[in-house]
Parts: structure tokens; C-alpha cells; sequence
């Protein structure tokens, strides 16, 4: 099932044409309306006009999010102001917010973009869509909201938050698709549970679930818990919001919307390509962002191409479920990780339920890390062995896997703090 099948379905040799004419007309935009851009290709020497071949794109600047903050909050935009018909914003948490802009033009696409990810997860408009992504700056809401509009599928732009309410709307409403973080959704799971729901008597059919990146048993977890298939996708408001990426039914990976968006994939330290097939961070250059296009966008986020065909008949190539972000790793007595490779492990292992968190701390000059791991009510009632046993299985599994050391704390179902958006798994303390 398609939304826009001539152009997910584009001989490779047509689309990899359409994306070189794209890149062409995105470089003269930026160099002649965007100063930041113009500055760096004279520094770096490079011809804007010049371009005559995709694999010219490594010679281009690379834009990082600090990029993005320096030029707070217009400087990147390639039109004027009046040209802007809506504005979205990261939260600035981590220092200044970065601040994306949309033409009309821009919201047209996105939505188109947006419908072509739930149309191959299976949604149509028979459905009805609720949205517990947040609304606001956040760009998760909206841009799922306008593509379940485009496909004709009735919305309930609820928010997130208020679990209870979110699920009498979902019984009373006659949800048929489900939208928010992987870890509400399991929130919302086992809520249902614990109030006596009768899950299946629900007409939930489907799960569209990005913002985070989230494990294979993660995704048997819901499923089996909702009942629905669940999906992944990706976006991030720097290149525009959902709608660069989804799973279709198959669940093979997310297919990339390769005539807006140019990918590469980088070693995060040398800045190279990777070998074809290999991991490594994503660098997303738009291909038809009008008010704010950006080149060579490092996004942190760990994935690598799958360039074999799909069942579903796409020929957009596809990229692996997220394994996580180069800030989100770490380094532990040399070793790289990331949480989901440990939620991968502690999926594997009966007992243990899908809530955990990791405490990194520093204990004289070596890292130490806790996992705490929420498991079965029985557990506690078990003998002493069988508790002793439980947390050896893990941290074997944990050294043999993963090649870290780590302690471990069981802990009592629910004692660990849910989070309505993208959960917090990692507390470094290293940094207090």
C-alpha cells in the first residue's frame, strides 16, 4: 500500500537523477540567501554552481546543531520572514533552542511526507488516529497530525500526558491507530492492565512509534501487549520533523524518502563514509526544504543503509532501527555501548520486565555502572538463590554480550519512574 507510488517506487536511476538536480537548486539557494552557508563554501573553496555528481557531496561543509545555535533564531533561514507560515522549536535544554522555519510549500510536503509513513504502516482513512505525541514547538504532533489528515484518517489530536484520559478516549473514541514514544506506548500497556481492560475488545490495529530509539523486544513487548503491529519512524526537527523515514509492514527497516532527503552514513570520529552496509551516524542534507535547508546535517543518531530490495516493493532504500547517539554512548573500561544493546540483553532474560535504568558513576578513577531492572512480582517471593541466580544470569550475560562488567539491583514492578515522553534511561553522574 502506497501513498505516493511513481515516487517510492522510482527506478534508482531516475531518483539518484532527481536527487542531483534537487541538490543543485538547495546549494544555489543557500549560498545566495543564507550567509552562514555562503561563508563556509568560500572558506572551504567550494563551488556551489559546480556540482555535477552526488559523490561531490563529501566535499561540502558539514552543519552541527551548534551551528544551528549560533545562528539563533533566524540566521539560517533562506527566506524572508514573511515567507514563513509556522515555526518549530527544540526546548533548549541543553543550551540555546534550534529554531526551524516552513514555507507553505514546505507544510505541503511534510504532510505528503508524513502520509506516505502511515500509509505503509497500514493506516488509511478508515482509521482513526490519536496522537499522543506533544503539540506545541515540538514538531512530533503536528507533523503526524497533517499527513493522517492527508490520507483522510480521522485525528484526535489529544497530546500526550494523562495516561487514564488517553485511554478512556481510546475506548470511547474507537482508536484504531496509536501514535506516540515506544515507552508510553508500553506505559499506556500496562496501565490498561493494571485498571482490568480487556485489550482485546479494543479496535487498536496499528502502532506508529518514533522519538527514541527502541529494541526488537521492545517491539514484541508492545505488540504483544496491544495486541497491534507496531512501526518505527524517524525524523528530527533540524531537517523536519517525522516523515524522513518508516517502517512499511514488512519491518525490515525504515525506508528513507530519498527524494527529499540526501543521506550519508559517517564514522562519527574520522568523518568518512563507512564500508556500504556498515554502522555509523546519519548526515541528512535536505533535497526541498524551502525556508530552511541544511547541508551535511550530522544528527548523532547510529543507524547504517540496507540497500537490498524490500518485499513491499519500494525502492527507497531503507535504514536500520536506530542503535542509539554518539552522546547517548558510554564508554565503559573502553568499551562502547549504548542502552538499547542493554535492553536487547535484559528483553532475552525471563523474569525481567521492559523498565530499566542505568547509574553510571565514578568510583576513583574507573567507571562503574548499576543497572537497575524492574522484574516479576515473583520474583521477590522466590528464595534468596533464586534472586542471586537471576542477577548473575544477567551480569554474565551482560559481560558476554556487551564486554562490560556491570552491578545489578533488582527492583519491585512500577518502582522505577515512567515517563510520558522519551524515557530517561541513563543517569550520569560522572558529570555532577
Amino acid at each position: 500500500m502506497y501513498w505516493e507510488e511513481e515516487k517510492e517506487c522510482m527506478p534508482r536511476e531516475d531518483l539518484e537523477q532527481l536527487q542531483l538536480e534537487r541538490l543543485q537548486s538547495t546549494l544555489y539557494r543557500v549560498a545566495t540567501h543564507v550567509p552562514f552557508y555562503r561563508k563556509k563554501f568560500k572558506e572551504m573553496e567550494v563551488d556551489p554552481d559546480g556540482f555535477r555528481s552526488l559523490l561531490e557531496l563529501r566535499s561540502l561543509p558539514f552543519t552541527t546543531k551548534d551551528d544551528l545555535r549560533e545562528n539563533y533564531p533566524y540566521g539560517l533561514f533562506a527566506v524572508p520572514l514573511r515567507d514563513v507560515v509556522r515555526v518549530h522549536a527544540s526546548s533548549g535544554t541543553t543550551g540555546a533552542a534550534t529554531v526551524v522555519g516552513y514555507t507553505k510549500n514546505d507544510i505541503k510536503n511534510w504532510s505528503s511526507l508524513t502520509a506516505r509513513v502511515l500509509t505503509a504502516a497500514g493506516v488509511t482513512k478508515d482509521d482513526v488516529v490519536q496522537i499522543a505525541f506533544g503539540y506545541g514547538l515540538f514538531t512530533g504532533g503536528f507533523g503526524l497530525h497533517y499527513g493522517a489528515e492527508k490520507v483522510g484518517a480521522s485525528v484526535i489530536p489529544i497530546s500526550s500526558g494523562n495516561t487514564k484520559r488517553q485511554i478512556r478516549i481510546m475506548q470511547d473514541f474507537m482508536t484504531t491507530a496509536l501514535v506516540c514514544t515506544p515507552s508510553y506506548a508500553l506505559l499506556l500497556a500496562d496501565t490498561m492492565i493494571e485498571m482490568g481492560i480487556n485489550i482485546n475488545a479494543l479496535p487498536l490495529k496499528y502502532g506508529l512509534f518514533g522519538g527514541e530509539p527502541w529494541s526488537e523486544g521492545m517491539r514484541a513487548e508492545i505488540q504483544n501487549k496491544l495486541h497491534i503491529l507496531a512501526t518505527d519512524n524517524y525524523g528530527l526537527s533540524e531537517v523536519m520533523g517525522p516523515g524522513v523515514a518508516g517502517e512499511c509492514r514488512e519491518c525490515t527497516g525504515l525506508h528513507i524518502n530519498e527524494d527529499h532527503f540526501l543521506v550519508e552514513i559517517i564514522d562519527p570520529e574520522t568523518l568518512e563514509p563507512v564500508a556500504p552496509g556498515k554502522t555509523g551516524e546519519i548526515v541528512i542534507t535536505t533535497l526541498t526544504k524551502e525556508a530552511f535547508p541544511v547541508i551535511r546535517y550530522r544528527t548523532r543518531d547510529l543507524t547504517r543503509l540496507i540497500t537490498e530490495p524490500c518485499a513491499c516493493g519500494r525502492t527507497l532504500h531503507r535504514m536500520e532501527r536506530l542503535t542509539g547517539r554518539t552522546d547517548d554512548m558510554l564508554i565503559i573500561k573502553g568499551v562502547n555501548v549504548y542502552p538499547t544493546q542493554i535492553e536487547s540483553v535484559l528483553f532475552e532474560i525471563e523474569g525481567t520486565e521492559p523498565h530499566y535504568q542505568l547509574i553510571v558513576e565514578r568510583e576513583g578513577r574507573l567507571d562503574k555502572v548499576t543497572v537497575k531492572v524492574e522484574v516479576v512480582e515473583s520474583i521477590f517471593f522466590d528464595q534468596m538463590k533464586k534472586q542471586r541466580l537471576l542477577v548473575e544470569e544477567i551480569k554474565k550475560r551482560m559481560a558476554t554480550e556487551l564486554g562490560i562488567s556491570v552491578d545489578v539491583k533488582l527492583v519491585e514492578q512500577k518502582s522505577l519512574e515512567r515517563f510520558e515522553g522519551k524515557a530517561k534511561r541513563v543517569i550520569d553522574k560522572r558529570e555532577l
